[in-house]
């Protein structure tokens, strides 16, 4: 799993899109704030791109994202569009994190050879990062996302298909990745925990992006524990428009997630 040495800052950079946006910029440093743990978070933003996007960027070193910073020192910083090389370039990062657009996440085809490719090139540029693999969520089942129909409009069909597809990246990685394994960030499993509680499903605002309390709360509360090995159920801190019932469901299904991560990660699956 992450080799948890003591570190005075954690410094991670996110290849994503809106739902990295979801999961890191808003609740993340708050968390990490309350239990003391200094973070700075680089988002690279470019809307619903998929590991195929971001794969022709590289190649034609487009400036293309957004690049934006999140620390404890200041909530949310949007510096100058940047390519993925010069992020990569920007001092060491200890965690860097891939994932797939939420329209591709249930359809094996669309990640090879992206994925590979684009790993190649973090490992050249940062070989002392740890590489993580940030799950994405199922859409609600009301969503009216015009790749919804790729899934027949059917959550649990959506969810089948992501998992099946988070278990080849695990596999396909770990066997490249000879001397260290991916680690799994299970956002997609901690929202569909949470959807089982009171809280139903209404944690997307939109039928696919989170909502701003308690959906963003749980994402960031999956990156929370991966990031610092913390259990999030004792980090007192949430949103002030959420409940503290909010705030309970939401950590015990992130922290559920993790620990079921964790299983996996243990017996090799």
């Amino acid at each position: 799993m992450i080799k948890l040495s003591i570190i005075l800052l954690i410094r991670v950079l996110c290849i994503g899109n809106s739902f990295s946006w979801d999961a890191v910029e808003q609740e993340l440093v708050p968390l990490c704030a309350a239990k003391g743990v200094q973070v700075e978070v680089h988002n690279l933003y470019y809307g619903g791109c998929s590991l195929e996007q971001h794969a022709l960027f590289l190649m034609r070193d487009t400036a293309a994202y957004s690049h934006r910073v999140c620390t404890n020192a200041c909530p949310r910083l949007i510096k100058d569009t940047v390519s993925l090389r010069q992020a990569l370039g920007n001092g060491k990062y200890d965690f860097i994190s891939l994932q797939q657009a939420s329209h591709d996440s249930g359809i094996r085809a669309s990640y090879e050879p992206w994925l590979s490719m684009l790993i190649d090139t973090v490992q050249a540029y940062q070989p002392q990062a740890q590489i993580l693999w940030m799950q994405t969520w199922a859409y609600s089942r009301d969503a009216q996302h015009p790749a919804y129909p790729r899934y027949h409009s059917d959550q649990q069909e959506m969810w089948d298909s992501i998992q099946a597809c988070t278990r080849y990246v695990q596999q396909m990685v770990n066997d490249k990745m000879v001397n260290d394994q991916i680690v799994l960030v299970p956002c997609g499993e901690a929202v569909q925990l949470a959807r089982a509680t009171r809280l139903g499903d209404t944690l997307c605002r939109d039928g696919y992006h989170l909502n701003y309390t308690y959906g963003r709360y749980t994402a960031a509360a999956v990156w929370y524990e991966i990031l610092t090995g913390k259990d999030v159920r004792r980090n007192r801190y949430r949103n002030p428009q959420m409940s503290l019932r909010q705030r309970r469901l939401t950590q015990r299904a992130a922290h559920t997630a993790v620990r079921n991560a964790r299983k996996q990660y243990l017996l090799g699956l």
